[in-house]
């Protein structure tokens, strides 16, 4: 393999899916904060964290009840995909706790297969109220989950549950 220039390699295309996610949640965290970034892919009744920012946060495999899950409510479009404060939100308040704990805000995209199904979520979460300007940052999160999207679509093939960032 050939080794990109060095003014070019901090922008060298990553090897495979797990390269571009884990590298697009370390740039959201880095970016727009937020306590935990997951990637996440719904198999059956489940949700599976494929990969975490930080990556002990949520552990690499952990799976949810979908049907229990924030990121599900955003995607039926019974919640938002920001709430900065989701005890303002009756149906995100209803259900508090997420990965890691309490869930005082949350941010979540769906990810979507080539062909328009549902592959699983692009979330954030806080354990403490984010400011209202938070909401601002859903833009960047809605391009980074197409971006992660199209290269689905594009074959590049996202891990089949063995997640490692």
């Amino acid at each position: 393999m050939v080794l990109p220039e060095p003014g070019i390699a901090d922008v060298a295309p990553w090897q495979d899916f797990t390269g571009a996610a884990c590298g697009a949640l370390e740039f959201l965290h880095q970016q727009l904060g937020w306590d935990v970034w997951t990637v996440t892919r719904v198999v059956d009744d489940r949700q599976v964290v494929l990969h975490a920012h930080p990556a002990s946060a949520v552990p690499a495999g952990a799976s949810f009840p979908w049907e229990e899950s924030f990121c599900r409510l955003m995607v039926a479009g019974e919640a938002p995909r920001a709430a900065t404060v989701t005890a303002a939100v009756p149906e995100y308040a209803a259900r508090s706790l997420g990965p890691g704990g309490r869930v005082a805000a949350y941010l979540g995209v769906p990810l979507v297969t080539a062909d328009g199904r549902l592959f699983g979520t692009l979330c954030a979460v806080a354990f403490r109220a984010r400011p209202r300007s938070a909401a601002r940052d859903l833009p960047v999160v809605e391009l980074v989950a197409r971006m992660l999207s199209t290269l689905m679509a594009a074959g590049v093939t996202p891990p089949d549950l063995r997640p490692d960032c």
